[in-house]
């Protein structure tokens, strides 16, 4: 037998894949779930699940701009997730939402989620349609398609802020010279 030490942080910065197989192998060995899967089953729910485009993504940043909190939580989803099942969904843990987020529970980061899908809802103009998905073992669940379309919004905002930065130093620089 061979043990491992791993420091906190050095688990927070493994892939998604490796924190995954960490937490398995914890739970295991507690006894708290033998059975459980290295991958969580998908909720019924996730049948639902949409992918919004890049267009839709930017409408529902817009809505959710009056409520920090949740366009953190949605900005969250531009990280990369694990992928998996077929049809394939990206998955993505609660505890890391929140850790990255900054807020103080869980209960918050289902909340701003809440809004999350509301905001789709309104976007797409029907009540039906569902951003994301949960499992019981603190996994949320979107679809590939908007998870890549968060991405390209994500690239683009920065790079309007950089674009805006720049444009912010030219008129001081040519002024100075």
């Amino acid at each position: 037998m061979i043990g491992i030490t791993l420091t906190t942080d050095q688990i927070r910065n493994a892939p998604p894949q490796v924190r995954q197989w960490i937490e398995h192998e914890v739970i295991a060995s507690l006894g708290l779930a033998a059975d459980a899967p290295a991958t969580p089953a998908p909720p019924p729910q996730m049948a639902h699940l949409v992918a919004c485009s890049a267009e839709e993504a930017a409408a529902m940043l817009s809505q959710l701009q009056g409520v920090l909190p949740a366009a953190n939580v949605f900005l969250e989803f531009a990280r990369p997730g694990v992928s998996y099942g077929q049809p394939a969904v990206m998955t993505f843990r609660l505890i890391d939402i929140l850790h990255h987020t900054k807020l103080q529970n869980v209960g918050q980061v289902l909340a701003c989620l809440d809004l999350i899908n509301k905001s789709l809802a309104q976007v797409r103009n029907d009540p039906s349609v569902r951003f994301c998905g949960f499992d019981n073992e603190g996994h949320c669940f979107i679809a590939p398609g908007s998870q890549q379309s968060i991405a390209r919004l994500w690239r683009d905002v920065i790079a309007s802020q950089h674009g805006a930065a720049d444009d912010a130093v030219k008129p001081a620089v040519t002024s100075a010279a």
